[in-house]
C-alpha cells in the first residue's frame, strides 16, 4: 500500500533588506547603488542607524513567515505542508536564498509576496529579475508566482484602520474626533511614477479605502509622501514635512501619521517618522502620534494568507 505524501507549498516574503547594524551600512548601499554609494550617504544612515540602534526588519519579515506558514498550515487540509522563508533584495538572506531553502525543504509550487502592498511591474522589477536569476540554478520543474498588487484586501484594510482606532484612543479625548490623520507612503522619483502612474492610483485607492473604512471626512485626512530619497530630482509632492505648517496654521495642536505601505518596523520608521517627523511637528507646535506597525499583527497575518490563497486559486483555474 502506497501512503500519498503530501504536497509541499511554498511562501517567500520578499522585502528591500536593511543594514542591521551601523558597520552593516556600507555594504547595504553599495549593493542598492551598484557600488557607487556616496560616502556622505553612508555616513548620514550609520548615523541614523546608531540614533535608532539598528534595523529589525530581516528578523521582524522572519517572524511574518513564520506566522504565516502557521496560519496557512492550521487552515489546511491534511494533504498539504507549508514551508516559509523570507529573501532580501540587497542584503542576506538574498531571494536566492530563500527559494533554495524551499525547494530544500520539498516545494515545488512557490508563491512569493513582495512586502509592499501596492504593485508596479517597474518599480518591483528588481524581484522579478532576483526570481529569473535564482531561477536557473534550481530544478526546471519548479514553479513560482508573483503575487500582484494587494493594496485592497479586506483583512489589510481593515488591520490599517484597527491600528488607526488603536492610535486614536491614545490621544485626548478633547481632540480625538478632530485631529487630522496623514496618510504617508515612501516618495519616489517623478519620473518613475510617469512611466507607472497605476501605482500612485493603487496608493490612493488605499488611503481611500482605509478613510471610508474609518467613515473620515474628506476634511479630516489628506496623503503626504515621506522618506524623499538622497538625489537631485525631483520626488513626489506634498512631503510630509511641507503640510504639517498648514496642519498647525489651521488651528490644530496634534497630528496622527498613518503608514499604509511599510508593513514592519525598520529604518524608515524609526528615524524618518520616529525621529525625523516629529522633530518637525514639534518645531511647529504640534503632539505627534502615529499608528502601530503591523509586524506580527494577526490580522494583517491573515491578511497574507489570503494573498497566498488568491494566488493558489489562480494557478489552479489556470491549470
Amino acid at each position: 500500500m502506497t501512503i500519498e505524501q503530501p504536497e509541499t507549498i511554498g511562501v517567500l516574503l520578499m522585502s528591500y533588506g536593511a543594514a542591521r547594524t551601523p558597520e552593516d551600512v556600507p555594504a547595504y548601499l553599495n549593493h542598492v547603488y551598484h557600488g557607487k554609494a556616496p560616502q556622505e550617504l553612508i555616513e548620514e544612515f550609520q548615523r541614523r542607524y546608531r540614533l535608532v540602534g539598528g534595523s529589525p526588519l530581516i528578523e521582524i519579515t522572519r517572524q511574518q513567515a513564520e506566522a504565516l506558514r502557521d496560519l496557512l498550515q492550521a487552515e489546511a487540509g491534511e494533504g498539504t505542508r507549508f514551508v516559509a522563508e523570507v529573501g532580501m533584495r540587497h542584503t542576506p538572506p538574498w531571494i536566492a536564498d530563500g527559494l533554495r531553502s524551499l525547494v530544500e525543504q520539498g516545494a515545488r509550487r512557490i508563491v512569493t509576496i513582495i512586502m509592499s502592498p501596492q504593485y508596479s511591474p517597474i518599480i518591483m522589477g528588481g524581484y522579478h529579475r532576483a526570481i529569473e536569476e535564482a531561477l536557473r540554478e534550481l530544478p526546471s520543474d519548479v514553479q513560482v508566482t508573483i503575487a500582484g498588487p494587494w493594496h485592497t484586501e479586506p483583512d489589510f484594510i481593515e488591520a490599517l484602520a484597527q491600528r488607526v482606532r488603536e492610535a486614536l484612543e491614545r490621544i485626548p479625548a478633547s481632540e480625538r474626533d478632530t485631529v487630522p490623520i496623514v496618510l504617508t507612503a515612501h516618495s519616489l522619483p517623478k519620473s518613475v511614477v510617469d512611466r507607472e502612474p497605476f501605482y500612485i492610483d493603487q496608493l490612493m485607492e488605499t488611503a481611500r479605502a482605509v478613510a471610508d473604512k474609518l467613515g473620515l471626512a474628506d476634511d479630516r485626512w489628506m496623503f503626504a509622501y515621506q522618506s524623499a530619497g538622497h538625489t537631485p530630482e525631483e520626488w513626489l509632492k506634498p512631503d510630509l514635512k511641507d503640510v504639517l505648517p498648514g496642519i498647525r496654521q489651521a488651528g490644530h495642536g496634534s497630528v496622527l501619521v498613518v503608514p499604509v505601505q511599510f508593513l514592519a518596523d525598520h529604518l524608515e520608521i524609526l528615524y524618518d517618522i520616529d525621529v525625523a517627523a516629529r522633530e518637525e511637528a514639534e518645531s511647529e507646535g504640534l503632539k505627534f502620534y502615529r499608528i502601530e506597525v503591523f509586524n506580527t499583527m494577526p490580522l494583517f497575518i491573515r491578511a497574507l494568507a489570503n494573498v497566498v490563497r488568491r494566488e493558489l486559486r489562480a494557478e489552479a483555474t489556470v491549470a
